[in-house]
């Protein structure tokens, strides 16, 4: 009787969630494989197409809705340029709430390329970040942008009077995960400021960054920001991990 083959990839498998050493049937990858990727496939699909549904954040503190000139999320996908720009009611709302500042910083939550992402993501990250910084940071109502890009968040700090906004946007979705975060940090926010003008953290879910670690960089990034006057390529990241007690590093 002859023994079962091993699989020499299952060790492996463990360490990552990409496909990797797919088992086979005959000459084509097995059917499950297929099915699976069809199905990520699927799932990556309607975290882009899907809108983000504020009821689902459950939110427990004041919150102001904006939207990009995007009118929905078919436009959203077609044309990025719209994802960039505020519509007339936003530029209003947003103009009403710089009364209330001056602001050092300014949290979004942004449905980007994964509504999921933010629903999933968002909230716990900004209550952990409310709680790190609190005392230090004078932070504006939490802003929730429906069809939004990276950018729309240049225009949204420059309208509230911002020092610093922090993007918390959805990742565009892979065929291993759908729902993942990111937040770009952008100092003296602005129209017409440059990706090189902006840090990001990626990768927030639950087999990534968790929300732990990101706020731990997010808020080393931030306090490093604000002795250096800017963000993007000027600064980089030097936090330590957070098992490792921080040690602040000087900023040239």
């Amino acid at each position: 009787m002859t023994s079962p083959v091993q699989d020499p990839w299952g060790s492996l498998r463990q360490y990552t969630r990409a496909r990797i050493g797919l088992p086979r049937t005959g000459d084509s990858i097995a059917g499950s494989e297929v099915r699976a990727l069809q199905a990520a496939h699927a799932s990556a699909r309607r975290a882009v197409h899907a809108s983000l549904d504020p009821a689902r954040l459950n939110l427990e503190c004041p919150a102001i809705e904006v939207r990009s000139q995007a009118t929905d999320r078919s436009e959203f996908v077609r044309r990025p340029d719209f994802g960039r720009r505020l519509d007339t009611p936003s530029i209003t709302r947003l103009k009403h709430a710089a009364q209330d500042g001056p602001w050092d910083l300014a949290l979004v939550a942004a449905d980007g390329l994964s509504a999921f992402a933010v629903e999933r993501q968002a909230i716990p990250l900004q209550s952990a970040i409310h709680t790190a910084l609190d005392q230090t940071w004078r932070m504006s109502p939490l802003i929730i942008a429906h069809n939004a890009r990276v950018a729309l968040g240049d225009e949204i700090g420059e309208l509230l009077g911002a020092t610093c906004v922090v993007m918390m946007i959805g990742e565009r979705p892979g065929l291993s995960v759908s729902d993942s975060l990111s937040l770009y940090m952008t100092w003296n926010p602005k129209v017409g400021r440059q990706d090189s003008e902006r840090n990001c953290i990626s990768n927030i879910h639950a087999h990534g960054l968790s929300i732990g670690e990101a706020c731990h960089k997010l808020c080393w990034l931030l306090d490093a920001a604000r002795r250096l006057g800017r963000t993007g390529v000027s600064l980089k990241d030097e936090s330590t991990d957070m098992k490792i007690l921080p040690q602040q590093k000087s900023i040239p």
